[in-house]
């Protein structure tokens, strides 16, 4: 099922936006859930190799590396966690990233979210 240190579920954000990472932080936790922040897909990588985790909210666009290339070395290293990703984006618009989306088939969130956004598709996706 994952790790579950102490009962509780571990959630891996990737996210360069520091404001963004405290309000994901901060909800998740209040949840009950453990929260792991990375500020890129490199930083990610490294912290997935030491830890399991149930779920990965990843911003498809952080510097170093992209949440795609993330997603990429998820479904390749980690195949059980590639369906438990959320990307998260300010640019929804982009053709680019509406073929990402459709072509993984993962749940989004498009930014600004709100907290209760947040905490309703992290449950989805935990329990689907």
């Amino acid at each position: 099922m994952g790790n579950t240190k102490g009962g509780k579920r571990v959630i891996l954000v990737v996210e360069d936006e520091p404001g963004i990472s405290q309000v994901c932080q901060r909800t998740l936790t209040a949840e009950g859930f453990e929260v792991d922040i990375a500020v890129n897909g490199a930083i990610a990588e490294e912290m997935l190799a030491k830890k399991k985790y149930d779920l990965c909210l990843i911003d498809i666009r952080t510097p170093i590396m992209n949440g795609k290339e993330l997603y990429q070395h998820i479904e390749e290293k980690y195949p059980e966690l590639a369906n438990k990703v959320v990307f998260t984006t300010g640019d929804v618009l982009d053709e680019k990233l509406t073929s990402l989306l459709k072509g993984t088939n993962r749940a989004y969130l498009p930014k600004p979210f709100t907290p209760d956004e947040l905490k309703t598709i992290v449950r989805q996706v935990l329990e689907g």
